[in-house]
């Protein structure tokens, strides 16, 4: 016998000889579980159930009429759909599926078990309400001590629309279409007036072709309208950011007393472009480049402010717009009067303009804004460089604002953003796997947004009190 064969068979002795624990699957199957042993007293599952139990859901309870069958309360769909994004489960059926097989999900639901169709109802529903409830949320925190909103930080993320790329028309593909169409209407209509003296081919309805290019036609005239109604938005925001670079360039000239070097804006060209494109699927999303793989996706781009001491989101927003540099406002408007204001905002560069400025300056919050790209990697010299005097009250808001940066204060300001909103939105994307809208269209995409703002928040506000 080889040595490899003798350890093989002392090792199957040595197994004979001990004695192991075994299950008997068929009495398993009988065994009575109790879900409170199942659920520590502070799980995650727990907290949403006590969570939702404070707050107010008339608005939601308003909404059913007093006819019908028996209805599942609004507080077991909510509570089900915010620990389902909070953990990462965003699918109906899922939803459903888990409150068969996952023990939490049981819990929440009291051994109920809402159909897929209920729960998609349900949230398409009462997607406007979740504003209200992400306010009441935010005020729990609050009374529980663990948000003081102090100094916030702002970022943008891109997320896929529910719209595959694949299902849309650029602009100049749309009028090839378009002329194309219109020239076989024309054939069509001229073979059904020589009907009696052409031979038509076998199977050709010429009414029924007529008719599924006119609806063809129809959303294409409908696409065309929406790329020319976005083409003459994006040339007033070129034109007035266009105004905005001559504005700084005469000023640099003035306090300089020199001419600005480098070549002077362009003027924008007014009016659609070839490569514009319109999705069939979900006509609201845009195409935008993607920062990861540099390819180009169907998205919206989703806003967050995040207090830096909490990491509660405090105030969310949605848009089709490709960059942030209007992103500002609306996520700023959108944080409730009632948590307080913030002191302070740090945004990156793409933040950076008067829209900006403007925003902050309306609700007294400073702004901490990067004006560009840092180097990598400084020299010692540059990390340990002296402050200069401070720029003159006649600088431009950009040499200020760089100058703010390096303050000591801007420093802490601004470094914290990087450790604050970037990792919230990692979590959401990576750990949670919200990389994709459920739904359609921008007011039905911005209350799911909405929906794994305050599922994100219920999450961390557990982590916060238990901690």
């Amino acid at each position: 016998m080889s040595r490899f064969a003798s350890r093989v068979w002392d090792g199957i002795l040595l197994s004979m000889s001990r004695t192991f624990k075994t299950v008997d699957y068929d009495r398993a199957l009988d065994l009575t579980v109790r879900l409170g042993d199942c659920l520590p007293p502070d799980h995650l599952a727990r907290f949403v159930v006590d969570s939702v139990a404070l707050l107010d859901l008339s608005a939601l309870y308003a909404h059913y009429g007093s006819r019908g069958g028996e209805p599942y309360a609004p507080e077991v769909l909510l509570g089900l759909l915010l620990y389902a994004y909070a953990t990462g489960v965003f699918s109906s059926r899922k939803i459903e599926r888990a409150t068969y097989e996952a023990v939490p999900f049981r819990f929440i639901a009291g051994n109920l078990h809402p159909d897929h169709d209920t729960l998609a109802t349900f949230r398409r529903t009462f997607l406007p309400e979740l504003k209200d409830l992400f306010v009441q949320v935010l005020l729990l925190a609050q009374e529980a001590g663990v948000l003081t909103v102090g100094t916030i930080s702002l970022d943008g993320t891109k997320i896929h629309a529910d719209a595959s790329k694949h299902k849309a028309v650029s602009y100049k593909r749309l009028l090839e279409v378009e002329a194309q169409l219109r020239a076989e209407v024309e054939d069509l209509f001229a073979l059904s007036e020589q009907l009696d003296q052409r031979e038509v081919p076998d199977g050709l309805v010429v009414r029924e072709e007529i008719a599924r290019r006119a609806g063809r036609l129809a959303r294409l005239v409908e696409a065309k309208a929406v790329l020319e109604a976005r083409a003459a938005e994006r040339a007033a925001a070129e034109q007035a950011d266009y105004e905005a670079k001559l504005a700084q360039r005469a000023e640099r000239e003035r306090t300089t007393g020199r001419r600005p070097g480098g070549r002077p804006p362009t003027p924008p060209v007014p009016g659609a472009r070839s490569g514009d494109q319109y999705n069939f699927t979900d006509p609201e999303s845009r195409m935008m480049k993607s920062s990861t793989n540099a390819g180009f996706q169907q998205d919206y781009n989703a806003q967050v402010a995040v207090d830096q001491e909490s990491l509660l989101i405090v105030g969310w927003a949605l848009s089709n717009h490709p960059n942030d540099s209007q992103e500002a406002e609306p996520t700023l408007a959108a944080i409730p009067s009632e948590i307080g204001t913030p002191g302070a905002a740090a945004l990156d560069a793409g933040y950076f303009g008067p829209a900006t400025l403007q925003a902050c300056a309306k609700r007294g919050i400073e702004p901490y804004i990067a004006t560009g790209r840092d180097p990598h990697h400084p020299s010692w010299q540059q990390r340990f460089a002296p402050l200069p005097d401070p720029p003159p009250e006649n600088a431009s808001s950009q040499v200020k604002m760089a100058y703010k940066l390096r303050t000591a204060l801007g420093k802490a300001i601004y470094g914290a953003r990087k450790c604050t909103v970037e990792p919230v939105i990692g979590i959401i994307k990576e750990v949670l796997g919200f990389r994709q809208f459920s739904l359609r269209g921008m007011q039905a995409a911005a209350g799911e947004w909405c929906l794994v703002c305050l599922a994100f928040n219920l999450k961390r506000f557990h982590t916060l009190f238990w901690a």
